[in-house]
Order: structure tokens, then C-alpha cells, then sequence
């Protein structure tokens, strides 16, 4: 008798009891997700798609000041890039919570959009893309003028500052092929900044976000790999503050080509591979 009264209470116990909520989103669900971020952005008018811009190129510059100034007179390699990542992990969750529009991100939201539905704008599309690539180059420059003009900067600052630059422009030294090599490297940066954007859209909460953010950005910072965004941030500090390169030179030798890169990364490694992958889920 008491077994059964046991047996009933443990099957109430179990009817009443509910599964745990999920902490993160399906793949599928990031993916229409994405696609709807791509057409808010797109709908927007241009003086708020170039606000946000600014914006984004604006936390770019903040990033990478404070990924110099995590690592100053640390000697280890590997504590320098740990600390350099999450120095600029700020400057991405800062654009990814706030709604800024990054050029490499849009290089993921855009096509991921378009891949969804059955019509295509070029032309606003290209128009868009222009006004976020001169938006965040004017925000990331913007504030990197501010910073060297209020003399913050210590001259250790300046020092690591170079050292970064010229790990960014050694590919310069290879002529054609080192243009090539930017290309490549700038694929697999927004690959994993399209990832730090995929896993940051699948976190519920925000400790998810900031880990699903930090792990991807430490590893393209760690490997050097090219991202134009983040370059920008660097690049625009090295303009005001170092006279080891001139601006055509960033532009040329890493901007153009990590840019080229970047849009490949993002628009097939992430925007068509998982499009593809979960489309029956997306269209369902």
C-alpha cells in the first residue's frame, strides 16, 4: 500500500515537473534571425544607417585601445594575445548588443537575407555596404583623434601600438602574394567574427553573449588573422600617432584586401553554408 501511494506521488511529481528552458537558440533560429537583422538595417534611411556606422567604427578604435593597453609590458605571447582579445572583445559586444552596424557583420546578415528570400536590391544592397564601410572608417577615425588629442597615451602605449601595426603590415613585404595572403587571412577573421556573431545571437542571456563573443575574437587576434573592422581601429591610431606607414599604405597593403576576405568569409563560410544546412527548418 505505501508503495503505491509512493509510485502515484513520484507520477504527480513527474507530470507536474517541466523541462528545463533552453539556453540557447537553434541553429535555424540564429539564421532567421539573422536574415531579419539584415532586413531591419536594410530598411533603415540613411542618415540612421550611416549614425550607426560611425557608431560601430566608433567601438572598433575603443577596442583596440584597450587591447594595447591590456598587454603593455606583459612578455609573455600567449598571455599578450589573451589579454589583446578581451581587450577588443569589449569593442565587438559593445557593436553587438548595442545594434551598431559593422561592416563584417553586415557581410553575414545581408546575404543571409537575400538567401532567404526570392527577390534581390542590388543596388540598395551595394549602397548600404558603402555607407557602412565609410561609416565605420569615419567613426573609427573620429575617435582615434580624440584619444591622441586629450594626450592619454602613455609612450609605452605607443610603443606596443607599432609593435601590433607591424605584425598587421608584415604581409606588405611579399609583394602580390603578401596582397594574396591578406585575402586569405581576412576569410578565415570574419569567419570567426561571423561566429562570434552566431553564437552571440544563440545566447539567452548576457554571460552567454560575452563568452560566445570573446572566444572566436581571441582566436582571430591570437592568429593575426586580417579583419578590416578591427584594422580600421588600429590603423586609425596608428595615423596620429606613429609615422611608420601613411594611410595609403594600411589602405592598400591590408584594408582592400582584408575587406575582399572578409566579405568571402562571412557571405559563404556563414551566410550560405548554414543557410543551406538548416534551410528546410528556415523555410518550415
Amino acid at each position: 500500500m505505501a508503495d503505491n501511494k509512493i509510485q502515484e506521488f513520484s507520477k504527480q511529481s513527474n507530470s507536474t515537473q517541466q523541462e528545463p528552458e533552453r539556453q540557447y537558440f537553434l541553429p535555424s533560429q540564429v539564421m532567421e534571425s539573422f536574415g531579419e537583422k539584415g532586413k531591419e538595417h536594410l530598411d533603415k534611411n540613411m542618415p540612421s544607417q550611416f549614425t550607426l556606422s560611425l557608431t560601430a567604427g566608433s567601438f572598433m578604435t575603443f577596442g583596440a585601445v584597450f587591447s594595447v593597453l591590456l598587454a603593455i609590458g606583459i612578455d609573455a605571447k600567449g598571455l599578450t594575445y589573451l589579454l589583446e582579445g578581451i581587450g577588443f572583445t569589449t569593442g565587438y559586444l559593445m557593436v553587438f548588443i548595442s545594434g551598431a552596424v559593422l561592416f563584417t557583420e553586415v557581410n553575414v546578415l545581408l546575404p543571409t537575407y537575400y538567401l532567404q528570400k526570392s527577390y534581390w536590391k542590388k543596388h540598395k544592397y551595394v549602397k548600404f555596404w558603402a555607407a557602412t564601410y565609410i561609416g565605420n572608417m569615419v567613426g573609427a577615425l573620429f575617435v582615434a583623434l580624440l584619444i591622441i588629442g586629450s594626450n592619454s597615451m602613455t609612450p609605452e602605449f605607443t610603443k606596443d601600438l607599432e609593435t601590433l601595426l607591424g605584425n598587421k603590415m608584415q604581409f606588405a613585404e611579399n609583394g602580390w602574394i603578401g596582397w594574396f595572403q591578406v585575402v586569405l587571412s581576412g576569410i578565415i577573421a570574419n569567419w570567426l567574427i561571423g561566429m562570434a556573431a552566431f553564437l552571440t545571437t544563440a545566447a539567452r542571456d548576457m554571460v552567454g553573449k560575452i563568452l560566445g563573443t570573446a572566444l572566436p575574437v581571441i582566436l582571430f587576434v591570437a592568429g593575426n588573422f586580417q579583419h578590416s573592422a578591427a584594422n580600421m581601429g588600429y590603423f586609425s591610431l596608428g595615423l596620429f600617432a606613429s609615422d611608420n606607414y601613411v594611410w595609403y599604405e594600411y589602405l592598400w597593403f591590408n584594408l582592400i584586401p582584408a575587406s575582399i576576405g572578409n566579405i568571402i568569409g562571412g557571405a559563404i563560410f556563414i551566410s550560405l553554408l548554414f543557410s543551406y544546412a538548416f534551410r528546410k527548418e528556415i523555410r518550415s
